[in-house]
């Protein structure tokens, strides 16, 4: 919310009502955006429920019960992608999940990915970032433009080291939630553990390259090493352990 205020401050006209009225255009064209995409979902994707996909349905129920968070519709969209996302701005708010993800993905993997998602959810990711989103597409200064950017750049990456932790309460188990995240950047490439392994060998020379440290800066994502070091360091915390006792009380 200070950012949102920032781009106001800086990016708004120079009256009270200007600024207001930048707000209330960006929140009705994200929630006329989220409308669109919601009913797009609606024609193309299989609602998970326990009469289309009970194994699934079942596992979404004990991710929602043990992050104790608001009710979601969940999604499976055919593609060959391995991705996952959330949207909203009301409730209730929607998980999608593509087809080969929960193809490839074993229970433990695919309670990570899940609980990640619904973990936007819990900490308000999914409002905030369509709000926030649309005010910095506002126009501004071109430097003013430049350093927002990068912020909400930042912010984003930072809403994906919260989910990871989230992902990791639902699933419960550090090295469960490191081989999701592994599956998502080499895809079909793991078949054994030994690829994976390997996989683990190319992602931790990631930062290794400028290329790749420069590139992270503008992108929504960390680097996946990153995260990784991100969960080993929450799974051996104390915080982990009391948090991860109490999220067991809730199944």
């Amino acid at each position: 919310m200070t950012l949102v205020l920032l781009v106001i401050a800086v990016t708004a006209t120079a009256t009270l009502c200007g600024g207001f009225l930048v707000i209330l255009v960006v929140v009705g064209y994200s929630y006329l955006a989220n409308r669109v995409r919601h009913e797009e979902l609606m024609k193309q994707a299989q609602p998970v429920t326990p009469q289309t996909v009970p194994g699934l349905a079942a596992l979404v129920r004990e991710c929602a019960a043990r992050l104790q968070v608001e009710p979601v519709q969940v999604f499976v969209a055919p593609s060959h992608v391995l991705n996952a996302y959330t949207f909203g701005l009301t409730a209730p708010k929607v998980v999608v999940l593509y087809s080969s993800l929960v193809q490839m993905m074993d229970a433990d993997e695919l309670r990570f990915i899940v609980g990640h998602e619904m973990g936007h959810v819990r900490l308000g990711h999914t409002w905030l970032n369509s709000l926030v989103g649309g005010m910095a597409g506002v126009p501004g200064p071109f430097l003013a433009s430049i350093v927002l950017g990068l912020a909400f750049r930042w912010w984003n990456r930072a809403c994906e080291y919260s989910a990871d932790r989230a992902g990791l309460l639902a699933c419960g188990k550090p090295q469960k939630a490191i081989s999701a995240l592994l599956r998502l950047t080499a895809g079909a490439a793991i078949r054994t553990s030994g690829d994976l392994q390997q996989a683990l060998q190319r992602v931790e020379a990631e930062d290794d390259d400028l290329a790749n440290l420069l590139g992270e800066a503008l992108a929504t994502h960390p680097m996946t090493v990153r995260r990784i070091q991100e969960l080993r360091r929450f799974a051996a915390s104390e915080a982990y352990r009391r948090m991860q006792t109490r999220v067991d009380r809730n199944r």
